[in-house]
């Protein structure tokens, strides 16, 4: 069991536990410092910060997960240490929940083609407050018996090239590192391997100020990871990593500290916080 996870999911986008439960499992497993990282939201990490205060020994990092658009492939950027109440942030954020909401309608519609009846106002009751995401729409297809599994509902349906697929309003990388830039957050690629082209994109993005990849992660091959932590000493990077924790199938899923993350990766982005925003690296 790794002592750190920076990459985890809660309620308030796809994830099944809520923050505070995911700051009181991470405590009792002995983890030292977790990241709830939701997708396009910040809405876990007040209660995360807040549940945080009765596990002195575990250190909650803000942070986000912001999905972006490129011509093939899937790029997500991790941003970390974020002024999360930066208001102009915030709105962008809303801007980009609205437009999930417009994509799993779009979704829903398209399912019906294939004989796949999905009740709206249920995937909105499974996503209840937080980011509306595919996940969502594949639970209520899995409660209606429609698959058998989630990675039934992405491999023949909603995955990017699947028949029901809908695009939204998305950023491109360069854009979200800067983004988090402007609100003095350390941007890391998330799973670099769902690009065609992890070290031209990750060239692209640390001109534009990228600090880390992502290489510790689930289902990663030790050469996999290998090849990363080479590309990151490459362009001198930090490296992280963690479990891309939803909570979606237990059974399958990689744990919360299911990665085997090494501690210096979050002593780094610490250390790196303190140096350009010290009030944020202090939270």
């Amino acid at each position: 069991m790794s002592r750190v996870d920076l990459h985890i999911h809660s309620t308030a986008s796809d994830g099944r536990l809520r923050p505070a439960d995911i700051v009181r499992q991470a405590a009792e497993q002995g983890l030292s410092a977790i990241a709830i990282a939701d997708h396009d939201s910040v809405d876990g990490i007040v209660p995360a910060l807040v549940a945080a205060k009765a596990f002195p020994e575990l250190r909650v990092i803000p942070a986000i997960e912001l999905s972006t658009d490129v011509p093939q492939g899937e790029v997500h950027v991790l941003g970390y240490f974020i002024d999360y109440a930066d208001r102009e942030f915030q709105v962008t954020l809303e801007r980009m929940r609205h437009s999930r909401l417009h994509r799993a309608q779009g979704m829903i519609a398209k399912l019906k083609n294939f004989g796949i009846y999905i009740d709206w106002e249920r995937v909105q009751e499974i996503a209840g407050e937080g980011s509306m995401g595919r996940p969502h729409i594949a639970q209520a297809m899995l409660e209606k018996g429609y698959i058998t599994s989630f990675k039934e509902a992405f491999d023949k349906y909603i995955s990017r090239d699947g028949p029901a697929y809908v695009e939204r309003e998305k950023m491109t990388p360069v854009e979200a590192v800067e983004l988090l830039l402007q609100v003095n957050g350390l941007p890391v690629l998330a799973h670099p391997f769902t690009a065609n082209n992890p070290e031209m994109l990750i060239a692209g993005l640390r001109a534009a100020g990228l600090i880390g990849i992502e290489a510790y992660y689930d289902g990663y091959t030790a050469d996999e990871i290998s090849r990363l932590v080479s590309l990151a000493g490459k362009y001198g990077l930090i490296v992280t990593g963690g479990s891309d924790y939803h909570g979606l199938e237990a059974t399958n899923e990689t744990m919360i500290g299911g990665v085997d993350v090494p501690l210096e990766s979050v002593e780094r982005l610490i250390a790196l916080a303190k140096q350009r925003a010290p009030k944020l690296a202090g939270l």
